[in-house]
């Protein structure tokens, strides 16, 4: 008996969704997980030491390594086709990220090259691949609907993009990459009920500036049509309550999938009279909902939350395109022929857009930065670098990309490219720079990749800002690194962070950078002002802010603690007016500040406030901070014995009540030693943290 080959897979790409495809092919019988690339090393490092496999920054490289004999490309999707046709010519099967590519041209140029290599090429439409859209498939095939005359597919889930950043990012660049991006899911699940779609109209609306200049579209309401069927496709992008959903209506039953909990409903008309009538169909209703809720349960318990509806839908698109390849058949649902069917009604789309909002000019002039961002096109860099602009200074902005959320000040902003793991790179970057704000942090999952990927950047950056003779270098560390379990202490920045060894991984990580910056300070580095700002909060700022609490939606949060002790918000302006001081003041060097502001509001003031200020009101619930310590004690210790994830240790108890900002901190040395003055009056505090700062518009 001819055993069942074993494919190597390789990942491109190490963003966000990496790690939903990488645990995918890890339960997929037949699979293993060979490597990651990513231009961005230390991306790449981070998720390769995650699971234990090879790293690379080059593609070209790891394909002649020959590790490989599949890869998933999950980049930005402008760098999809040649990405695409470079590992197809090399001999390797592709699966692709939605969008799979710009267009349908892109896209037959790649079917073109996959038919020419003799190799198959897939587009991840997961949510295809979902069990409970599979049913509503043949529930309409089996003519359980009766006659089908229409369908609804909608996309309402929260952007952050929109609202708090990063802009710099493919998605942001460009209205029209908004529906390239977000549209395949509604139009693959529309074109995989009903075949050809044509656009008749498109609407736009629920505008917002965005910085830098422009203003994009947060609603978008398509109006078309599939032979006779009529269909609507909706997609909303601002705070709003999750909706991810396909209705269809016929003339027999009306059917509602929700694809983001993997959940079927069907509603049929009944012969019983009278009252009965309608109290037997919303029985039926929530017989259904009942079964679809406790079957999903079981499912997510029974294998530890590894199949929740989000990574059940990636293990069904794995399964099917490595089991077509298998029997050199590939499955239909993620050919490049049914993706052009969606693609060509995302163009029919974009053909049928009104006019848009002409492109702010650009400022002309070159600026002569003394200051450098690192960090820059974050919630917190953003407004650092705005502040500085407008206290006369031109600023150097560290950026992958050579566009940013500056173009409005772009005689002001100077963008430069320069990777956090090449030490000459930024020493030639800080080349006239007087002063270095470092605001970067890395995304990590164990303690030896945060020591590679945070701590080491850290001082890569202090070494770098050494050699080029920055005479100041002001780190950011966070506030989290101390035990605020307490509720009598008072913190100050003499207050000595405890025992890290168990902490959570972002607390620890700081804590270490900030010891080792020091240390190399002493043996005569870059002169350094460390600064811990509190729960940054303002314009530009996230609604679902999870230093407030655990959110679920940006409908309902739950506190950390009861939400009724003080917590150390502070304002970004003030934040980065307390910066910008650090930088100015000669006596904040070899100096620490913890940038919290006065104290005004507890968790649940702040929530009541945005109830009665802008009339929305969320469910908000406190937590009793040991019970969720000791659920994460059994969760970690499933995952250790169960999932045999060796690295899972859950933190301290000290840790999780930390998470409820129990203790108090005084501001004095900031005050006195920086002249900070940040916001004291409540109601001016209010006005600009939740007026003016665009918490769900």
């Amino acid at each position: 008996m001819t055993a069942t080959p074993e494919y190597r897979v390789g990942i491109v790409g190490a963003g966000y969704i990496a790690s939903w495809h990488a645990d995918a092919i890890r339960a997929t019988p037949g699979l293993r997980l060979a490597a990651v690339c990513d231009p961005a090393a230390e991306a790449a490092a981070g998720l390769a030491a995650s699971y234990g496999i090879a790293a690379f920054d080059d593609l070209q490289v790891m394909i002649d390594a020959g590790v490989c004999d599949a890869v998933h490309i999950l980049t930005p999707p402008h760098l999809h086709r040649d990405l695409a046709l470079q590992c197809l010519r090399a001999g390797l099967h592709v699966l692709v990220e939605k969008p799979a590519a710009l267009s349908v041209a892109e896209l037959r140029e790649m079917a073109e090259g996959a038919a020419q290599a003799g190799k198959v090429l897939g587009v991840c439409h997961n949510f295809l691949a979902l069990p409970s859209f599979r049913r509503l498939q043949a529930l309409r095939d089996g003519g359980g609907l009766g006659l089908v005359s229409g369908v609804q597919v909608n996309w309402s889930l929260p952007l952050p993009p929109l609202r708090s950043g990063p802009y710099g990012i493919w998605l942001m660049r460009d209205t029209r990459n908004l529906l390239l991006e977000l549209g395949p899911h509604p139009f693959s699940l529309a074109t995989e009920l009903l075949g050809p779609i044509e656009v008749d109209h498109v609407a736009l609306g629920q505008w917002i500036d965005i910085p830098g200049g422009g203003r994009r579209p947060q609603s978008w309401r398509i109006l078309a049509r599939a032979g006779d069927v009529d269909l609507t496709i909706a997609l909303s992008l601002v705070e709003t309550f999750d909706d991810r959903s396909v209705t269809v209506r016929g003339s027999s039953g009306m059917a509602r999938l929700d694809y983001a909990a993997d959940t079927l409903v069907v509603s049929r008309e009944n012969t019983s009279e009278l009252v009965l009538n309608p109290l037997r169909k919303e029985l039926a209703q929530a017989g259904q909902h009942l079964r679809e809720g406790v079957v999903n349960a079981l499912r997510q318990a029974g294998s530890l939350n590894q199949k929740s509806p989000y990574g059940l839908s990636f293990r069904g698109t794995v399964a099917g395109f490595y089991g077509g390849i298998r029997k050199n058949s590939p499955d239909p649902r993620f050919t490049p022929e049914k993706a052009m069917l969606a693609m060509q009604g995302i163009e029919h789309a974009l053909a049928a857009l009104p006019p848009l909002p002409p492109v702010p000019a650009v400022p002309a002039g070159q600026p002569a930065p003394r200051v450098m961002v690192i960090g820059g096109t974050g919630f917190i860099g953003r407004n650092l670098t705005r502040r500085l602009v407008e206290k006369g200074h031109d600023v150097r902005v560290l950026s992958r990309g050579r566009s940013g959320p500056f173009a409005d000040i772009a005689d002001r902003v100077e963008l430069v490219g320069a990777s956090l793991q090449d030490e000459e790179g930024l020493a030639r970057a800080m080349q006239g720079i007087d002063c270095v704000f470092n605001l970067a942090r890395s995304h990590d999952h164990s303690w030896e990749s945060a020591l590679k990927n945070d701590v080491g950047t850290a001082l890569r950056i202090a070494r770098a800002a050494q050699a080029a003779g920055v005479g100041r270098l002001v780190y950011t560390g966070t506030i989290a690194s101390y035990d605020m379990s307490d509720p009598a202490q008072v913190i100050t920045e003499d207050t000595p962070f405890g025992d890290l060894e168990r902490r959570n991984l972002y607390a620890r990580s700081k804590a270490e950078c900030e010891r080792q910056l020091l240390a190399h300070r002493a043996q005569g580095g870059v002169p350094l002002v460390i600064a811990r700002p509190g729960i940054v909060v303002g314009d530009g700022g996230p609604l679902q802010h999870w230093g407030i609490g655990r959110w679920h939606g940006a409908g309902a949060v739950r506190l950390w603690g009861s939400g009724r002790n003080i917590l150390p918000f502070v304002l970004a302006d003030d934040a980065s007016d307390g910066l910008i001081a650090m930088m100015e003041r000669p006596e904040a060097v070899d100096q620490s500040f913890n940038l919290t502001g006065q104290p005004l509001l507890t968790g649940r003031d702040y929530f009541d406030a945005i109830h009665r200020r802008l009339g929305a009101k969320l469910r908000v619930t406190s937590s009793n901070l040991t019970l969720l310590w000791a659920a994460d004690q059994v969760k970690q210790g499933l995952k250790r014995y169960a999932l045999r994830r060796k690295d899972a240790h859950g933190p301290i108890l000290a840790d999780w009540k930390s998470r409820g900002h129990l203790s108090r901190f005084d501001n004095a040395r900031a005050r006195n030693l920086l002249g900070w003055q940040p916001e004291a009056d409540r109601e001016n505090f209010l006005r600009r943290a939740i007026d003016e700062a665009h918490l769900f518009m």
